[in-house]
């Protein structure tokens, strides 16, 4: 399959199951216990339905939006994700690149394999940095002074993840970083060779944003270890309303799902929430951030910026989730199977096909701008 043939979402994840050994496809593919809450975060979409105006005059389509402060070129933005060099050598030095091409806002990780300091230099976009909070207070006083000097826009901080969701696919190949396959796994990257020589013959995978901190080699430090072992699980509201104030900008929280919380989040000065379940990876049979947008809009979307990620997958999802009041929609897997399969040319032609959906569907929707998305253009079955 070539990069030209891909169309959609299920396009890039063929080819990148097809170039990727058995582990690592299923790390970027998996979710957590029975994969309930993964694939509702798609078919959550399925039970509204667009409902379109026509002959308004639709002339020039405006996507762009202001989300944190940030001006963004169209609705949606790469969301931070781990070990992206795993995935491809290029790794988040693509998604830096692609998404400065096209004018949007993209994340590192604290688990990154690229440099904050790195990934600023590469995009002239607006850039948020992910961020775990370790029972070492001086490792996360330091990272966000690190963050700060980097000139990263927005802090972004997970807080669904305090211990790490049951993924039992990567219990079954024995995914960890470094490797400690089974059997089962080995014999899925001997399938794979062409992968095995693209890594071998790159520079040696690393997690900067850790180094110094963390023995990711002699300890065989798992993802899942990482999760339950150097995360604090005591995180609590007082300790993000001293990092909100430490930072001094702009500020969001990302796994929040309640009203409550999101009012929480708005009385300790957060400038933005994420409603996300961590791509169907934490918490499975929990409720998806399309299914909450609308009650959470309606409490706090007139004082906090609400965004959403999670199963997005087309143009039309994107509309109807600013329909529904949000600011901008997070990307996790749309753009990483792309990454998988071709590097930056792959996030490249995912987003380009991105704002060409969103392009024809506000045109067929009768909407020029952003803001002429509303929940009357809805309905739900």
């Amino acid at each position: 399959m070539r990069l030209k043939s891909c169309h959609s979402f299920h396009d890039f994840r063929r080819m990148a199951k097809a170039r990727l050994p058995g582990p690592i496809f299923d790390y970027i593919d998996g979710g957590a216990d029975d994969e309930v809450t993964y694939r509702r975060n798609t078919t959550a979409f399925d039970r509204c339905d667009l409902v379109p105006n026509v002959l308004r005059g639709v002339g020039e389509i405006d996507m762009s939006v202001t989300v944190m402060g940030q001006r963004l070129a169209m609705p949606v933005y790469c969301s931070p994700t781990a070990l992206q060099r795993l995935f491809h050598h290029q790794g988040e030095r693509a998604v830096a690149a692609a998404a400065g091409k096209y004018g949007t806002m993209f994340g590192v990780s604290s688990l990154g394999t690229v440099s904050l300091e790195e990934a600023r230099r590469i995009s002239g976009g607006p850039q948020v940095y992910q961020f775990y909070f370790h029972k070492d207070r001086g490792l996360n006083r330091a990272m966000m002074a690190r963050a700060k000097e980097a000139g990263i826009e927005v802090m972004m901080l997970t807080v669904d993840s305090i211990t790490g969701g049951n993924r039992e696919r990567d219990k079954r190949t024995g995914f960890s970083i470094p490797f400690r396959l089974t059997l089962a796994g080995m014999m899925q990257f001997a399938l794979k060779p062409a992968w095995a020589i693209n890594y071998l013959t790159h520079e040696s995978f690393t997690l900067p944003q850790l180094d110094g901190h963390v023995d990711m080699g002699g300890g065989a430090l798992s993802i899942s270890r990482y999760f339950t072992e150097m995360l604090d699980p005591s995180l609590s509201w007082d300790d993000v309303a001293a990092m909100v104030r430490d930072w001094g900008g702009q500020f969001c929280l990302k796994g929040v799902m309640s009203v409550e919380d999101a009012r929480r989040a708005v009385e300790i000065g957060c400038t933005g929430i994420i409603l996300s379940n961590h791509g169907g990876r934490q918490l499975d049979g929990s409720r998806t951030a399309f299914d909450q947008l609308a009650e959470i809009v309606d409490a706090v979307g007139d004082r906090i910026d609400v965004i959403m990620d999670g199963g997005v997958q087309r143009g039309t999802h994107v509309l109807k989730a600013l329909s529904l009041g949000a600011k901008a929609v997070g990307l996790g897997r749309y753009y990483l199977f792309p990454l998988a399969a071709a590097g930056q040319a792959g996030v490249e032609r995912a987003l380009d096909l991105m704002r060409t959906e969103i392009e024809r569907d506000m045109r067929l929707m009768g909407c020029a701008s952003v803001d002429q998305l509303t929940r009357a253009n809805l309905r739900f079955s």
